[in-house]
C-alpha cells in the first residue's frame, strides 16, 4: 500500500454562487463538503484507480470528526491520530458566471510537543506496512519547522521510498533529508531557488538533496531532472476547469511510477494525463477517467540535457 501524510488536515467546503457581490448579501446556490488536504487528495485519486492505500496526519475536534467521517463514507483507511486542537476549514467561493474561485485558508490547530512525539511513534508503526510514502501540505502549528526531515529520516530507516511537496521552509529544510522525488510547482520551485529557469531551479533542488524534481508549470506541463536523465512533458491540449487538485494528481502518478520501476518517460506521460483529468474535475481529489485515457498516449515527452554527471541511482 501507499502511504499518504497529511499533517494539517481539512475540511474542505465549496460553496457554488451565480456571482460574489463585495460587501453584499451573495445567495449561495449549492454546497459540497468533504475530507481535504494534499495527502488525502492523493489517497483519492490512488483508491479510485485501484491502489491500496492509507490516510494518515493529524485531526482534531468536531471538525477532525468530520473529516475521519467522509474519509469513511469515501472508502478511504483512515489511520489518523486525534490531538486535542480543532482541524482547519478551507472555504471555497466559486463564482460559476464568472469562472472565478476565492479561497478562505484556516490556519489549522496547534499541535503540542507530546502530540507531535506521539505521531512520529505512530508513523513509526505504520511504515513498515508501506510501499512508499507521500509527505505533502503545509505544516499545522507547532510542528518543528523541519518535520519533513524526521519523517523522512523515519521512512528511510524503513527503507521506503518518500515523495515530498512541500514549499517554503517545510521543503527546505526537509532536502539533505533526501526524499526520493520532490514535486514543487513554478512559484514554490522559483522561491526555494531564487531562479527562474525551472531547469536550473530543479538542479539545484537535486544537489540539495532531493533524489528527482518534477515541477509542474501549469499549462506548461512537467519538467523533470532525474538521476537518469531530464524531460519536458506536456498535454497535448489546453483545458479549462479547476486546477486545484491537479498537482495532487501528478503526484499520484508520480508515486504510482516510483512504487513499479516504471521508465520515467511514462511516469511522466501518466502524470501529466492524469492531473490534466483532474483539472476537468469539479473538485480536487478526482478525475475524469474518459479523458485520462484519452490523454495518455497522446502526452508529449521529450528529453533534453540535464549537465549532470552524478551517479545517483
Amino acid at each position: 500500500m501507499i502511504l499518504t501524510v497529511t499533517l494539517n488536515a481539512a475540511l474542505d467546503i465549496t460553496h457554488h454562487l451565480d456571482r460574489m457581490r463585495p460587501h453584499g448579501s451573495n445567495r449561495v446556490r449549492a454546497v459540497a463538503q468533504r475530507a481535504g488536504g494534499k495527502g488525502v487528495n492523493v489517497a483519492r485519486i490512488l483508491h479510485a484507480l485501484g491502489h491500496p492505500t492509507v490516510v494518515t496526519g493529524l485531526t482534531g475536534g468536531l471538525t477532525g470528526r468530520a473529516i475521519r467521517a467522509e474519509l469513511a463514507s469515501a472508502g478511504l483507511a483512515d489511520r489518523m491520530l486525534a490531538i486535542a486542537g480543532e482541524s482547519r476549514r478551507t472555504v471555497a467561493v466559486v463564482e460559476e458566471d464568472a469562472g472565478d474561485t476565492t479561497i478562505l485558508l484556516e490556519p489549522g490547530p496547534v499541535v503540542g510537543v507530546g502530540e507531535w512525539a506521539r505521531f512520529l511513534d505512530h508513523l513509526d508503526t505504520l511504515l513498515p506496512h508501506a510501499a512508499a510514502a507521500v509527505l505533502s501540505g503545509s505544516l499545522p502549528r507547532g510542528v518543528p519547522e523541519d518535520a519533513y526531515a524526521h519523517l523522512l529520516r523515519l521512512a528511510h530507516a524503513h527503507g521506503v521510498p518518500a515523495v515530498l511537496d512541500a514549499d517554503g521552509t517545510a521543503l527546505s529544510t526537509a532536502l539533505a533529508a533526501g526524499p526520493a522525488l520532490v514535486k514543487p510547482n513554478a512559484e514554490e520551485l522559483a522561491t526555494a531557488t531564487g531562479l527562474a529557469d525551472p531547469v536550473a531551479a530543479a538542479r539545484r533542488l537535486r544537489a540539495a538533496g532531493a533524489g528527482a524534481v518534477v515541477a509542474s508549470l501549469g499549462a506548461d506541463g512537467l519538467v523533470a531532472v532525474t538521476p537518469h536523465g531530464g524531460w519536458r512533458a506536456r498535454s497535448p491540449e489546453r483545458l479549462a476547469g479547476n486546477p486545484t487538485g491537479a498537482g495532487d494528481a501528478a503526484v499520484a502518478a508520480l508515486t504510482l511510477g516510483l512504487v513499479g520501476g516504471e521508465p520515467w518517460p511514462d511516469r511522466l506521460a501518466e502524470a501529466v494525463a492524469l492531473s490534466a483529468a483532474a483539472v476537468a474535475a469539479p473538485l480536487a481529489g478526482d478525475f475524469d477517467p474518459a479523458l485520462h485515457h484519452a490523454l495518455r498516449s497522446r502526452v508529449d515527452v521529450h528529453p533534453f540535457a540535464t549537465e549532470e554527471s552524478d551517479p545517483c541511482p
